[in-house]
């Protein structure tokens, strides 16, 4: 059947993801588009299946596809801090010291939020918006991505 993907191949997949470190693949063919999403260490995958056309006959699935629910709206005035870089995210400069920044601290452009460790250097990374930190979304000593949000700001 056009569109169609075997079982097989959509485990060759993951499991090529696993040995490359991937954590994301997608892919579109034959009218088929499949998006495979993996979490840490030890969650399953996330398959996402979509006939691009309307598929001619119906195929029973070998167990259910889990779907991504799209994300909700965040209000206008929140604004994220994100990392421009790869590295090992840090709250406070030492283990002892408090943190940076908590829910409910005004921060400033220049306001240094937290610590990016990357290749055995400790990155300062400042706000560079004007607001009030609501949430910490990294959590203190794990890796973080580039890009990946780890403050959101209620901008004033």
């Amino acid at each position: 059947m056009k569109g169609a993907m075997e079982l097989d191949q959509i485990k060759a997949i993951v499991t090529m993801m696993k040995e490359n470190d991937l954590s994301e693949f997608s892919m579109e063919n034959d009218g088929l588009k499949i998006r495979i999403k993996r979490g840490p260490d030890g969650a399953q995958p996330t398959v996402t299946i979509t006939p691009v056309a309307p598929p001619v006959q119906a195929v029973a699935a070998p167990a259910p596809v889990a779907t991504i629910a799209a994300p909700v709206a965040a209000p206008s005035d929140i604004k994220y801090i994100t990392s421009p870089m790869v590295g090992t995210f840090y709250r406070s400069p030492s283990p002892d010291a408090p943190s940076y920044s908590e829910p409910g601290k005004n921060v400033e452009d220049e306001t240094v939020v937290c610590i990016i460790e990357a290749m055995k250097v400790m990155n300062e990374i400042k706000a560079e918006i004007k607001g009030v930190i609501v949430e910490c979304l990294a959590e203190n000593a794990k890796p973080v991505e580039f890009g990946q949000k780890l403050f959101a700001v209620r901008v004033k």
